[in-house]
């Protein structure tokens, strides 16, 4: 059971709202990805993100997704089962005059277990760490067409763990900062370069 603490705070990286600060419920088990590894996973989707249509699965305090819009994302959804901390996504979109993100309050590993409205460019798959979502949260982003022919899949896992993926999924980029694992994977369809 996860219990509050002290509100969290953050700051946007890079893009139009460089150096904006947002806050986001202190909640046990919400752990924002460090400065540091959203700045070098950034630089990794420096050549997709402009333009691209986003899937933060499990959106927590927002940071990736909210940076994203910041460096150029067509759009972006957020996903999070929490109510408290879908309230503090909305305010901080609102805080930052950003029209072109949507909230969805859900459970992200059902979410995706059904067929997608449209597929993303750029998914965001940051599950809490003690659930071990990665594999099969991989496996339905697949079956039901979350995913462009040649979408970008970042994973977030204790620094120990290496994700097992899908198939036509390719390892780009895999890194670690402290106590946590970084990686980025390609999507793969037939035909796809």
């Amino acid at each position: 059971m996860s219990t509050t603490r002290q509100t969290g705070r953050l700051r946007i990286i890079g893009g139009k709202w460089r150096s904006r600060k947002l806050t986001f419920p202190g909640i046990d088990d919400l752990r924002p990805t460090p400065d540091r590894v959203r700045e070098t996973l950034f630089n990794w989707l420096q050549p997709v993100i402009d333009g691209a249509r986003c899937l933060d699965l499990f959106a927590g305090s927002g940071a990736l997704g909210f940076e994203a819009l910041s460096r150029g994302a067509t759009s972006v959804v957020m996903v999070d089962r929490h109510p408290e901390i879908l309230r503090s996504l909305q305010e901080n979109a609102r805080a930052l005059g950003a029209d072109n993100v949507s909230f969805v309050n859900a459970d992200g590993l059902a979410f995706v277990g059904q067929p997608a409205p449209a597929p993303f460019d750029v998914v965001f798959l940051d599950p809490p760490f003690a659930q071990n979502l990665w594999q099969t949260c991989g496996e339905r982003l697949e079956q039901n067409g979350w995913l462009t022919a040649d979408a970008r899949i970042y994973l977030e896992t204790p620094a120990a763990h290496t994700p097992l993926l899908p198939a036509n999924w390719e390892l780009l980029r895999s890194q670690c900062a402290g106590k946590v694992g970084y990686h980025l994977a390609r999507h793969h369809v037939d035909g796809a370069q």
